[in-house]
């Protein structure tokens, strides 16, 4: 797997991704640390709410932001994102009302809603070929499980010698040093075949995905993730702490086991994926999310937990991984920001929904009620992904372009008659799938 190391371009893009990631999660525990002084018990409320606006930025603002991104060279969009991240970041330690908070986490979400999609649509630029671009999908994805692991810690040393506002500068540093990173490669930035309005350019992304079946199977497997994650992100503190009577150590290590599920999954994904396809991988993982949160409604143990745990992370790991081959696999060079702009927007949308559902559930019917109807939204998420993503998915289609004339260059490239068989990626050509 580390063999794509060696490519410079993507050492470079990997070590920016893992040190804004660290400096983000250093920011997660500042803030809290922030919305407890200015809120003192009603933290939990300011916290909830500028978690929600993050949601609201990522699903709002990354269409949007992307249909503004062609007029810049992609290396100079992310950088500049990147500047207003950490300026917004070196802001925080000065704020002094709870509605500051929500301006900054605001404009902070919503630079990362522009970054996030347009660096993920770098990289299969930069590897283009398959098995490498799997490798580095594995990467990236140990790369948030090891920021969730290691940030807490690193958060937890630093508190012991300097005060929690001085953690919103390692978040600042870490945006500089990612823009550093990323000044320091030359990155493709594909030129757009095709002039559109701004409203075509925001919501392009959103029709490429609806109209290829396998994306439409994405999404209803972004949902079973969402569901099952939610569960996890929301409820762990719960269970461990008020139902278990446990301390936050257990929390901890109970988190510990997701994020090591996850960790190993990701591992394990590129050998796997060269002899098992997608689909039948990704359903695997929804499989061990239904399975997991199904056992989580009979919950005895402190042990029990810890194993349900670790087998969601494999799950999660597994279900979502993968999904940038989707992405890739469907979508021109010039397409590809809008397309991974959408399933960036898409996918958080899940997880809006599934955030304050599984903390109204959980609140109203308790935890294995809860449970239940989140593996009943997973239970539903492969019957949808079996229909909406044909068995097999194929790429090469038999087609016909009746509304071309005989001489267009598409037809005289494949067939005189019409008729032919390629590759078939959704364009301006190929509206519909077949």
């Amino acid at each position: 797997m580390l063999s794509i190391l060696k490519n410079r371009s993507y050492r470079h893009l990997l070590a920016a991704q893992v040190i804004a990631l660290l400096g983000t999660g250093l920011m997660t525990v500042a803030l809290a640390l922030l919305a407890y002084e200015l809120a003192g018990e009603s933290a939990g409320t300011v916290l909830g709410t500028a978690f929600a606006i993050k949601m609201i930025a990522y699903v709002g603002i990354s269409p949007i932001a992307q249909a503004f991104a062609n007029h810049l060279p992609r290396r100079t969009l992310l950088v500049l994102l990147d500047l207003v991240r950490a300026s917004v970041a070196l802001c925080l330690p000065f704020v002094t009302e709870t509605w500051q908070i929500y301006v900054l986490i605001f404009l902070l979400q919503s630079a990362s809603a522009g970054f996030t999609p347009a660096f993920q649509a770098t990289i299969p630029d930069i590897l283009p070929n398959e098995e490498d671009y799997t490798k580095a999908l594995s990467l990236s994805r140990l790369a948030y499980d090891i920021e969730s692991l290691v940030s807490p810690v690193i958060a937890a040393a630093l508190l012991t010698v300097i005060s929690f506002e001085n953690l919103f500068a390692g978040t600042g540093i870490g945006f500089l040093l990612s823009a550093a990173l990323v000044i320091s490669v030359t990155l493709p930035s594909p030129i757009a075949q095709q002039r559109r309005s701004i409203w075509e350019r925001t919501t392009r992304g959103f029709q490429l995905y609806l109209a290829t079946p396998r994306l439409r199977g994405l999404l209803s497997i972004n949902l079973a993730v969402a569901a099952a994650g939610a569960i996890v992100i929301i409820n762990t503190v719960v269970i461990v702490k008020a139902n278990m009577g446990l301390s936050q150590t257990e929390v901890a290590w109970a988190l510990a086991a997701f994020g090591g599920g996850s960790m190993l999954a990701a591992f394990s994904l590129p050998p796997l994926l060269e002899k098992v396809s997608d689909r039948t991988v990704m359903l695997a993982g929804v499989s061990l999310l239904t399975a997991g949160t199904l056992a989580g409604a009979i919950t005895s143990s402190y042990a029990h937990l810890v194993i349900i745990w670790f087998i969601i992370g494999v799950g999660y790991s597994t279900a979502q991984t993968p999904s940038g081959r989707l992405l890739r696999r469907s979508s021109h060079p010039e397409d590809r920001p809008a397309l991974f702009a959408a399933q960036f927007a898409l996918s958080h949308a899940c997880w809006l929904v599934c955030y304050p559902l599984v903390g109204i559930l959980g609140a109203a019917l308790g935890m294995p009620t809860t449970f239940i109807i989140m593996s009943m939204m997973t239970l539903l998420s492969i019957f949808l992904t079996v229909k909406l993503w044909p068995a097999g998915d194929p790429s090469d289609l038999v087609h016909t372009h009746p509304e071309l004339p005989h001489d267009h260059p598409h037809l005289r490239q494949h067939s005189q008659d019409g008729q032919h068989k390629h590759t078939l990626i959704i364009d301006d050509l190929h509206r519909h799938w077949p």
